[in-house]
């Protein structure tokens, strides 16, 4: 029996989900079974990072599907693939089969389990793991479930842990010390990949980011596996601790926590792999503008740099009004190194050093007297 809902369409899929469901924000558990609108930004990175490996068959396993919006879309958008559209409740299997046969797919299948007991039976290519929350306490058991290899997806959604709102909490799920100010966002999504990172080295296992983000309400990271414990103390080696001093604004890492760094433990290592990314096409997805927007962002994004500025916490600290932010970063390449950071439209990445930027910053700035020193 169909569930009462209505139909959308995403990408080239057409969803049934509840008539009451989020639409805005990081969404409530309302009705029976969770969908959020939102995400649908959500969902169609993960159709593009599929359909970019091009391989001729890939498992797949969405842990948490709820409504299965994300399993019926890869089965349907992404070449190859077999997919297991899993979720605990049975009131999501109505939805989940509904939604199957609404796009007539013979290559994705609805199981009601324990994401639990599913990775002890059975292994996957690529997993999703898209909780409401904290995906810590899923992430061993999504970690059983992922083949030698295998690409890893998780999602984390407990942003003002993550962020530095709250640190009791952030300590307590992630053992970690949060960084408050202009950096709380790329700081939560380091902490979220050093979970991984440790979860993984248990296992003997490291990883390598194919792509990781920060948008709208949750924090998102792509892994691909590497196997063996050389693989596993390396990805452990690219964790370290930072300082940050909002009134001065000086930054630094460490690689182990002293009497200034002593927030953290981070991954300090890249957010993406540069050859994925070239690989991802924003055609055929749900919001093309944005997915095109983020795209060419994080193609751009420096990547070897950890720090992120942002233009308020310069005009703040040097006292002087804020340039518009893409007139400042090309000025800023003829000195440097220096891209837009994909976590806030006015935040940047430079490998210049503090005394140089904001020296340059007076120089720019629309208060200067004499114009900027080009």
């Amino acid at each position: 029996m169909t569930p009462e809902g209505t139909v959308i369409r995403e990408g080239n899929t057409e969803i049934l989900v509840p008539l009451e469901h989020s639409v805005h924000g990081p969404g409530k558990k309302v009705g029976s079974v969770f969908f959020n609108e939102q995400m649908a930004f959500n969902r169609d990175v993960s159709v593009m990072l599929l359909r970019s490996l091009e391989r001729d068959s890939v498992s797949v396993a969405d842990a948490m599907c709820a409504t299965g919006s994300r399993s019926v879309r890869i089965a349907n958008e992404v070449p190859g693939s077999d997919v297991t559209a899993n979720d605990i409740s049975p009131s999501a299997m109505p939805y989940i089969q509904a939604n199957i046969e609404l796009n007539g797919l013979t290559n994705c299948r609805a199981n009601c389990s324990n994401l639990h007991i599913l990775f002890t039976e059975e292994s996957f290519d690529y997993v999703d793991l898209d909780p409401f929350g904290s995906p810590m306490p899923f992430l061993q058991s999504a970690i059983r479930g992922t083949g030698k290899r295998g690409i890893m997806a998780i999602t984390a959604t407990d942003t003002a842990p993550l962020a530095g709102a709250h640190a009791p909490k952030c300590r307590r799920r992630y053992q970690c010390e949060p960084i408050r100010g202009f950096m709380c966002h790329e700081g939560g999504l380091r902490i979220l990949m050093c979970n991984v990172a440790r979860e993984l080295a248990k296992f003997d296992r490291g990883m390598k980011p194919l792509l990781s983000f920060y948008a709208d309400h949750y924090f998102r990271t792509y892994v691909q596996i590497t196997e063996g414990a050389k693989a596993a103390d390396d990805s452990l080696a690219q964790l370290g601790y930072m300082q940050y001093n909002m009134e001065t604004m000086e930054r630094s890492t460490s690689r182990f926590p002293d009497e200034e760094h002593r927030l953290g433990p981070f991954w300090l290592g890249p957010l993406h792999d540069a050859y994925t990314i070239s690989r991802m096409s924003p055609e055929g997805m749900a919001d093309e503008r944005r997915c095109s927007k983020y795209l060419n962002l994080w193609r751009g994004e420096l990547d070897d740099q950890v720090f992120v500025y942002d233009m308020s916490e310069l005009s703040s600290h040097v006292k002087m009004s804020p340039p518009r932010i893409d007139d400042f970063v090309d000025f800023l390449n003829n000195h440097g190194r220096a891209s837009k950071s994909h976590v806030s439209p006015t935040s940047f990445k430079t490998d210049i050093d503090l005394d140089d930027l904001q020296e340059l910053y007076r120089q720019f700035s629309p208060d200067a007297q004499d114009g900027p020193n080009q």
